[in-house]
């Protein structure tokens, strides 16, 4: 079975004056064997020196290079180690040329994916987590003294803590110097589609095992799930909150491109989980090297000082010479250092209450904020009327987000030119769609019990609701189809320049999602119209469900139309989904927000609504 990733990514600063961590995502397209490949790195830089940032980059930037002037390889393991060690030689090559520097540090972890393989290779204490059926199970070693007690602790030699000596404190890193220990796989974790991968530095310890299982549980896709956990660490408002970086790997399913399958590649055994409170399946781990013990000793030989003591002045000029090494070291490579940055979400972990009973369903509803004579429904040749309709002007805006530093497929921000056009009021109800379905013998989607003339119609695929498009205009003479992503973006806004159309913030009671504090069950959609009209006169374009737009995805807003037409190209299997949902974060509402969704698939929360030439 082959499989494919969707990777989300993005990090906070906590309590420090400048961001010490450094990340790189990287789709490495496919192998010699036809295998999707991803290379993720992580750097944390040590907050005990000044240039600890100037380190972090450094490492990701040599790792990133000399990985993929190797790829690609059978040899993962090896490449693994040599771009780690290549790394660390960059620093003390630094500090060589650079004295002011000597003492700058990081640690590191990375992840590399081949189809349904996890390879890593870490040092230090950040984190790759496998999160299956509800089980959080850590990969990588944790190379603190903390961890080093509680392992030997469960080993049956219980040792008494040095003086000194925090549990935080570092026994391997990249310093330039001799690594006392690496974690590398020697033989990969097979992976399965519903797994997801977290790739985490320290600064995620503020959440305990069992809030990251939830708010994992919560997520429907990895955008979300970094939007959620982000969220959880800022709103627990810790002291002294140390900068947090997370990737999030979702695991999925995907056509096979080979008619002969590869060889199967048994699966290893996995490493036993450092998560007291999560029930891990206790399997034999590969040995691993214990070489930093010497480190101990020698600590506390020497009155158990920290393991990286951290030279004394010179940090005005180690930042200055820093930041201008980083920058001449990278230059080469400045393109590979953008990383792939997701928005913050706003989740709450508390369930919301079980809304109060709603009004009695509408059987045909109509616009209550726009004058009902710019409203019209064409006819069917089977009888009966489309959907409501309205007339949208045509005009000019900007599409996008401000910086890719939000969202990297939310830029460059450009202008677009939309010409008139008219779209739904409404989304598409099951009512509507059970008529083109009854028709045509398409599958219906269930719809729950719900009342089929009040609910937007979900579970249905871009095919299904492109099909239904093209049905609609064979019943009404008329031409309708589903909307450009500039059309949408530009009907959503409605004239309105801030992320949602009633403001800068979310707020309370303007639309129906996760953490919108809506009086209506997170279970199912609101009724359609239950919110307020945008100033088009449209209603539910923020939250409720999402809505399948025509164009395929692109990675970015590079060489996108100008004029509101259809972008084809790009990944066509994949189709974009616009305006966020009832199980979504409000920050998936942002009117630049962007989803995508498998072609061919329904979706819990992915609904559309149509539009039509003039």
């Amino acid at each position: 079975m082959k499989v494919e990733f969707d990777i989300a990514s993005d990090q906070i600063d906590g309590a420090r004056d400048y961001q010490e961590d450094a990340y790189m995502v990287n789709q490495l397209g496919e192998s010699d064997k036809g295998d999707v490949c991803a290379l993720v790195i992580m750097a944390d830089g040590m907050g005990g020196h000044a240039a600890g940032n100037v380190a972090s980059n450094m490492v990701v930037a040599t790792f990133n290079k000399t990985f993929q002037g190797q790829f690609p390889t059978s040899d993962v393991s090896d490449v693994l180690t040599n771009a780690l060690n290549r790394s660390n030689e960059q620093i003390r090559a630094s500090v060589k040329e650079t004295p002011a520097l000597r003492g700058m540090g990081c640690t590191m972890v990375s992840a590399y994916l081949q189809d349904d393989k996890l390879f890593w290779v870490s040092v230090g204490d950040s984190h790759l987590y496998l999160v299956r059926n509800r089980e959080l199970i850590k990969q990588n070693a944790d190379h603190s003294y903390g961890a080093y007690l509680d392992m030997m602790k469960e080993q049956g030699m219980e040792i008494e803590e040095q003086a000194g000596m925090s549990r935080n404190m570092l026994m391997s890193a990249m310093t330039g110097e001799e690594i006392s220990s690496i974690d590398v796989s020697e033989t990969p974790i097979k992976v399965r589609p519903g797994d997801r991968v977290i790739v985490a530095s320290d600064g995620l310890d503020t959440l305990g095992a069992g809030a990251i299982i939830q708010y994992s549980s919560w997520s429907a896709t990895a955008k979300e799930c970094v939007y959620a956990l982000l969220k959880a660490v800022e709103d627990a408002n810790k002291i002294n909150q140390d900068n947090t970086t997370l990737i999030v790997i979702d695991i999925k399913e995907r056509e096979s491109r080979r008619s002969a399958p590869p060889p199967e590649v048994a699966a290893p055994p996995e490493p036993a989980a450092r998560v007291a409170d999560v029930k891990i399946p206790e399997e034999p781990r590969e040995p691993r090297s214990y070489k930093w013990l010497v480190w101990l000793v020698v600590l506390v030989l020497f009155g158990g000082g920290g393991f990286f003591a951290w030279q004394q002045g010179f940090v005005s000029d180690a930042m200055d010479k820093g930041s201008e090494l980083v920058e001449s070291t990278t230059q080469s490579i400045e393109a590979e250092l953008q990383p792939e940055p997701e928005t913050v979400a706003e989740p709450e972990p508390a369930p919301l209450p079980e809304p109060a009973p709603l009004p009695e369903p509408v059987v045909e509803p109509e616009p209550v904020f726009v004058d009902k004579a710019d409203v019209y429904r064409d006819s069917l040749k089977m009888g009966g009327r489309g959907p409501v309709m309205i007339n949208v002007p045509a005009g000019t805006f900007r599409m996008g987000g401000a910086s890719s530093v939000v969202a990297a497929d939310e830029a460059p921000r450009h202008e677009v030119t939309i010409k008139p056009f008219a779209v739904g009021v409404y989304e598409v109800t099951f009512a509507e769609y059970y008529k083109f379905a009854g028709a045509t013998g398409r599958r219906k989607p269930d719809n729950s019990g719900w009342d089929v003339n009040s609910y937007p119609v979900i579970d249905v695929s871009w095919d299904d609701a492109h099909a239904y498009t093209r049905w609609l205009s064979q019943q009404t003479g008329k031409h309708y189809r589903l909307l450009s992503e500039s059309e949408w973006e530009y009907a959503a806004r409605a004239g309105t320049t801030s992320p949602f159309w009633w403001g800068s913030r979310a707020g309370t009671g303007n639309a129906h999602c996760f953490d919108c504090k809506s009086e209506y069950s997170l279970s199912k959609p609101a009724k359609v119209g239950t919110y307020k009209a945008n100033p088009f006169g449209l209603y539910d374009t923020a939250g409720n469900v999402f809505e399948w737009v025509h164009d395929c995805y692109h990675r970015n807003y590079k060489d996108a139309p100008t004029d509101g037409s259809v972008w084809e190209g790009g990944d066509c299997d994949v189709r974009v989904a616009r305006g966020g949902a009832y199980r979504s974060p409000a920050n998936s509402m942002r009117v630049e927000n962007r989803d995508k969704f498998k072609s061919d698939k329904g979706q819990y929360n992915v609904g559309f609504r149509v539009a039509r030439d003039l």
